[in-house]
């Protein structure tokens, strides 16, 4: 009988104890009954003990259900800190400029120099260690914003600037006393209209060719236009085909400012003394007013002087070569040249 429990102990390791039948080792031929006893004290502690014990896997299921919990609860939160903090840097970005963060990065960074006198309470002390810890994390993080935000506006500028620090080549000895005349092109040289019927068709404004013949015994004209090449080198080869435009320049040497296109005359590589802007949007185009002369934009009236009424003028300037056109054109303020010039031309006759 011994050997019967032993060998059942063997294979049920898991079975912590049972009590082993009444048997003596004397016993050598035990009867059914005793044996069918042993056989019912054994399930019974074999099924004791199976239900004691909870199965492996409910235990690791649990387990797993509560890690991906957590890791569920860790991921909305890492998500929520960066929306809210892309939130924060793209205001900051759209409510100051470079210079703006760049100070309140100082102060704040200012601030968690917390000091603390010889003779501050323990309290005191530790207010300050909280708080200067406290702190240390914006701080770090205005400092990661700047340094990002310095990198993008570096890049930005290298599109948004003028393709070149000189967009014209330098001007011959003989010709420094020359001035420069700018002249922009849509709605001042040219107007481009589109219908259905016939698509885009560009037309030129009256009186475009005597004006560009004569200026050009007077001044090195230049066309400077917001448009892309692809428009502007087409239309100046059917209306100049007697080369009086030496140069041209298109969108490419424009400064974007603001999602808008600046002419910036201060890239011709010419003197700005003896520099005139022409323009139907002058002092919205460039970003030297002083420089500039509005033109009434035209949008295909077939009356239109403009051109003409302002070559008596330009000629003047031309042939008296005053040492700053801005002053100058300063003096016309707020008044139609043209026929200002006329009229303080009668006045000196």
């Amino acid at each position: 009988m011994y050997r019967v429990v032993r060998s059942i102990r063997s294979r049920y390791g898991g079975v912590s104890s049972f009590h082993m039948c009444s048997a003596s080792a004397a016993e050598s031929s035990p009867s059914p009954s005793s044996l069918n006893v042993c056989a019912s004290a054994i399930e019974e502690a074999a099924a004791s003990s199976s239900s004691s014990t909870p199965p492996a896997s409910t235990t690791t299921s649990k387990a797993s259900s509560e890690n991906q919990r957590a890791w569920t609860i860790f991921k909305f939160i890492l998500a929520a800190a960066s929306t809210a903090g892309a939130a924060t840097a793209g205001y900051a970005t759209y409510a100051y400029s470079m210079e703006e963060v760049e100070q309140k990065a100082a102060a704040l960074r200012k601030s968690t120099n917390y000091n603390i006198t010889h003779d501050a309470s323990t309290l005191e002390r530790i207010r300050g260690f909280l708080y200067s810890a406290t702190m240390t994390v914006p701080v770090k993080a205005t400092e990661l914003y700047l340094d990002i935000r310095r990198s993008i506006e570096e890049q930005v500028k290298g599109f948004a600037a003028p393709s070149a620090e000189k967009l014209l080549p330098d001007l011959l000895p003989q010709e420094q006393h020359v001035f420069t005349l700018v002249i922009d092109l849509n709605e001042t040289l040219v107007y481009s209209d589109w219908k259905r019927e016939r698509g885009w068709r560009t037309f030129k404004r009256p009186g475009v060719d005597g004006f560009l013949d004569l200026l050009a015994h007077y001044y090195e004209i230049v066309v400077y236009s917001d448009q892309l090449s692809m428009y502007v080198d087409p239309i100046m080869e059917k209306l100049d085909q007697k080369g009086c435009v030496r140069y041209r320049l298109s969108r490419d040497a424009t400064q974007y400012v603001n999602g808008k296109h600046y002419r910036d005359l201060s890239k011709l590589n010419r003197d700005p003394a003896k520099v005139i802007y022409l323009s139907g949007h002058a002092l919205e185009s460039c970003l030297q007013a002083e420089n500039a002369i509005q033109i009434k934009p035209w949008k295909l009236e077939l009356d239109d002087t403009a051109l003409l009424d302002l070559m008596p003028f330009l000629e003047y300037v031309a042939r008296n070569r005053p040492a700053d056109i801005r002053p100058v054109i300063s003096s016309y303020q707020g008044q139609d040249i043209a026929t200002e010039f006329r009229e303080r031309s009668k006045e000196h006759q």
